[in-house]
């Protein structure tokens, strides 16, 4: 009844039929035990991605009455972060959690599955995702690499990010040296910058020493745990480059395959969990964080000019438009993704901007 009970409650995500079906009667009579391990790109602990990893887990045993055991193992600790999709693939271990865009050298359209500059928002995407092909195409392409993707995270709109210097026109983004992933990455490249490629762990130091001069990773959440408001001045908004990044539930497919429905369904609804969860607390921690942030006398909250951001924009269709034509992948899924956003725009803008719109006045 207690594993009844936790599925129903998952089960009020309203995700049912948006993902896979399970093949069978929910309840099993196969009472074997498995016993998985997981690694992640996150470090030890790290608020809100890891220790949202460690509560999915703790619900997936709770709900599986101790049939699925999970050892989660963080970045570096079994092996690298940047190296979580091969070993997934591999079947080294079962789980992996991460985030799409950082597989963009096994195959380009992946980053459409986290974020892309300018694109959607955390409700839009897990809206393209569950209910506008998006799951479908996103489990398309990573059959091919032997996994079974999940949406299980979203940070919601992030901040732009640190930096040691003011962005005032687009000429200073020139030899600014950016932790920036993805197309965000490649579009300040082409306003002159030079985008560097950093896990979590990594960030403070080079910003700190000098190695960056500019970082985005997410909100004052963690930024704020990881100190990034001591290692540079400006805080600049919004975050353009990751609207609504949505994080990945990664599983071997064979493995996957080896487990009665019943647990393939609690491993389904506990992702969605964490999808659902993740970007409540997000929203939750970063209003307070940030508020402590902006009492910091050496910190600027600053807004990025519109010539800037829309010089950026430029650069972003500019790229989009490359990678379409000469990829094929990216081409189907930047169909999809396109599709779907100005379908949805029209809604978003009479009801969640027009609503934010109105409260301020």
């Amino acid at each position: 009844m207690k594993r009844r009970d936790l599925l129903a409650a998952s089960g009020a995500l309203a995700l049912t039929g948006c993902a896979a079906e399970p093949t069978g009667d929910a309840v099993s009579n196969d009472n074997r035990r498995f016993q998985w391990k997981m690694v992640t790109t996150w470090p030890p602990n790290f608020p809100g991605m890891q220790t949202g990893v460690m509560r999915m887990v703790q619900q997936l045993e709770r709900a599986s009455a101790g049939r699925l055991q999970i050892r989660v193992y963080a970045s570096g600790e079994l092996v690298p972060g940047m190296e979580v999709f091969d070993t997934v693939s591999r079947g080294v271990t079962e789980m992996g959690h991460g985030a799409a865009y950082y597989w963009k050298g096994k195959f380009e359209a992946a980053q459409f599955f986290t974020a892309i500059p300018f694109g959607m928002t955390a409700m839009e995407m897990n809206a393209w995702l569950y209910y506008g092909g998006g799951l479908a195409l996103y489990r398309e392409f990573y059959d091919a690499f032997n996994l079974v993707p999940f949406p299980a995270g979203n940070t919601g709109v992030q901040m732009g990010g640190w930096f040691n210097r003011e962005i005032n026109t687009v000429a200073d983004l020139r030899g600014l040296k950016m932790r920036i992933p993805g197309i965000g990455g490649e579009a300040l490249a082409r306003a002159g910058g030079a985008p560097v490629a950093l896990l979590a762990d990594e960030i403070y130091t080079s910003l700190a020493t000098g190695v960056i001069d500019a970082a985005e990773w997410v909100g004052p959440f963690n930024d704020l745990s990881m100190g990034l408001h001591e290692a540079a001045r400006y805080y600049y908004y919004p975050g353009w480059q990751e609207p609504g990044p949505t994080l990945e539930l990664l599983v071997n497919k064979q493995a996957f395959a080896l487990l009665p429905p019943d647990l393939q369904q609690i491993v389904e609804l506990a992702a969605a969990a964490l999808n659902d969860q993740m970007t409540a607390e997000f929203t939750a921690r970063n209003a307070g964080y940030l508020a402590e942030l902006v009492r910091y006398p050496k910190v600027e909250l600053r807004r990025f000019p519109d010539e800037v951001l829309e010089q950026l924009r430029r650069y972003t269709d500019e790229l989009l438009v490359e990678l379409v034509a000469k990829d094929p992948r990216v081409a189907r899924v930047y169909e999809s993704f396109n599709a779907f956003r100005q379908q949805v725009k029209p809604w978003s803008e009479i009801s969640e901007l027009a609503y934010l719109q109105t409260r301020q006045l």
